[in-house]
C-alpha cells in the first residue's frame, strides 16, 4: 500500500509527508476547539436531545466561521455557499449576538472594508451600500457575472446598520462603532439618496443590468414577489420586510448618535417614526388583518400573504393590536406546517410546499418570526414554533437544513426535505 500527501493553498511545501500532515491535523483540531469555545454556551432543560441540538448547532457555526484578518466570520454554507454573504452573514451574527459579539464585530468589519464606493449598474452598487456576496470563481474574476463583488441585496445596508446599534446596546463597544462611524454614515447616505431614489419614503430596488437578481430581498428567487392573483409586479419594489429593517436602522442610529453626541440623532430618531407611520398607513390590509408583502412600482400593494411580516414583528415596528393579529395569523394552520412557519399561506397563488421561496420552511425565517413574537410578549407562541423546529431538526440530524418542504405534518412521518 501507498500513503499519498497532497498539499495545496499559500502555505503549502514542495514535499509534503506524514509529519507535517499530523501537525497541521492537530493544529486544525485545536483551532475547531478554540472556535467551539468562544463565547458563551447554552443548555436547555435536562433534556438530553435537546442540548444535542444546541451543541450540534454551536458546532455547525464554528465550522462555517472561518477567521479573516477582520476578524470571523460565518460563511453561508458548504458547499455553494462557501463564501461571505452580506445579509447572511450580518442576521448569523445577530442570533448570536448573546452568546458570542465578536461575531457581530467580525461581520460589521468586514462589511464595512468593501463598503461600495461608486454607481455600478453590472454590480448594482452605490455609494454606501453593503455587500450582498463575493466569488472567486473564473466567470466572477473574467466579469462574466457581477459576483466579484456584488451588492445587489436591498435590505443588507439597512441590516448592517441596524446591527451596529444591536452590537453596541449588547456590548457597550462605543471604540468599534466609533471605527465605523463614517461608514454607518455612508449606509445610511445610501438609504437616503439611493435606496429611497424616489423619495417616498421607501427603500427599493430594481437591479441594474440583466445579469443581476431580479428580486433582491431575502426571498430572491424569481418568482417570490407577486400580486394576489399571481401577476409579478413591476418596479421599483418596496418589500415590507426592509421598511423594518430601515425602521430598525434610523432608531439604531438616533441611539449611538445620541451616545456620541452626534447632533443628528434626532433627526434619524424623527426619520425612524416617519418610517414606522407610512409602512402602517401603507402596507396594511384592514381585510386580511395582515401586512402587503410588498409596494410596487405604481405604490400598489402587493396583497400576497407571506411570512416576511414575522421579519416586521422582529424590528419591533408594528403596534400592539396589528402584532397580534400577525402573529395569530402566522400560527394558523394557512402558514404552520407542524414543522414551522410556511413562507407563503396555503391558498395563495404560486403556493408550492416544494418550492424554494413559496411555502417551503425555513428555519431562520420562523426564528426571526418567533424573536418578534417574543418582544410583544407572546411567549406561547414562541415555544410553539420553537417545539415544531426542534421538532424538525430531530430528524435531520440535529443540523437544520437552509430549508424543507413545507407539506403538512402528518403523523409518524418526518418533514420532507428540499429536492
Amino acid at each position: 500500500s501507498m500513503d499519498l500527501f497532497i498539499e495545496c493553498g499559500v502555505d503549502a511545501c514542495d514535499t509534503p509527508d506524514a509529519h507535517r500532515f499530523r501537525v497541521n491535523a492537530v493544529a486544525a483540531r485545536l483551532a475547531m476547539r478554540v472556535k467551539r469555545r468562544r463565547g458563551a454556551s447554552v443548555r436547555g432543560p435536562r433534556t438530553p436531545r435537546f442540548n444535542d441540538w444546541l451543541d450540534q448547532s454551536r458546532a455547525d457555526v464554528a465550522l462555517l466561521t472561518t477567521d479573516l484578518p477582520t476578524g470571523p466570520y460565518p460563511y453561508a454554507g458548504i458547499p455553494w455557499f462557501s463564501t461571505p454573504f452580506g445579509r447572511d452573514g450580518i442576521i448569523t451574527a445577530w442570533q448570536m449576538l448573546w452568546l458570542d459579539p465578536s461575531l457581530a464585530r467580525g461581520v460589521l468589519t468586514y462589511l464595512a472594508a468593501r463598503q461600495a464606493t461608486e454607481v455600478s449598474a453590472f454590480q448594482d452598487s452605490a455609494p454606501g451600500k453593503i455587500m450582498h456576496e463575493t466569488r472567486g470563481g473564473e466567470m466572477s474574476a473574467l466579469g462574466e457575472v457581477p459576483f466579484h463583488l456584488y451588492y445587489g441585496g436591498v435590505d443588507t445596508t439597512c441590516l448592517f446598520v441596524a446591527l451596529a446599534g444591536a452590537y453596541a446596546r449588547r456590548t457597550g463597544d462605543l471604540e468599534t462603532i466609533k471605527r465605523l462611524w463614517p461608514n454607518l454614515i455612508a449606509a445610511t447616505g445610501w438609504m437616503r439618496d439611493y435606496g429611497d431614489a424616489n423619495g417616498d419614503g421607501f427603500i427599493s430596488y430594481q437591479r441594474g443590468a440583466d445579469t443581476g437578481l431580479s428580486n433582491q430581498g431575502w426571498k430572491d428567487s424569481e418568482d417570490s414577489i407577486f400580486h394576489s392573483d399571481g401577476r409579478f409586479p413591476k418596479g421599483p419594489i418596496a418589500l415590507l420586510e426592509v421598511q423594518g429593517y430601515a425602521y430598525a436602522a434610523w432608531k439604531a442610529m438616533a441611539d449611538l448618535g445620541a451616545a456620541l453626541e452626534d447632533e443628528r440623532a434626532d433627526e434619524w430618531l424623527a426619520k425612524a417614526e416617519s418610517t414606522r407611520r407610512l409602512v402602517e398607513e401603507r402596507y396594511w390590509m384592514e381585510d386580511e388583518g395582515f401586512y402587503a408583502v410588498a409596494l410596487d412600482g405604481d405604490g400598489q400593494q402587493c396583497r400576497a400573504i407571506a411570512s416576511n411580516a414575522g421579519h416586521l414583528l422582529f424590528t419591533g415596528l408594528p403596534s400592539r393590536e396589528r402584532a397580534e393579529k400577525v402573529t395569530r395569523r402566522l400560527l394558523s394552520h394557512e402558514f404552520r406546517s407542524g414543522w414551522g412557519v410556511r413562507t407563503l399561506a396555503t391558498g395563495q397563488p404560486r403556493f408550492n410546499p416544494m418550492s424554494y421561496h413559496n411555502g417551503s420552511v425555513w428555519p431562520h425565517d420562523t426564528a426571526l418570526g418567533a424573536a418578534g413574537m417574543a418582544q410583544y410578549g407572546e411567549r406561547e407562541a414562541v415555544a410553539l414554533l420553537l417545539g415544531e423546529i426542534y421538532g424538525a431538526a430531530s430528524h435531520f440530524q440535529m443540523r437544520l437544513p437552509e430549508l424543507f418542504c413545507g407539506f403538512k405534518r402528518e403523523a409518524g412521518e418526518p418533514p420532507i426535505a428540499y429536492p
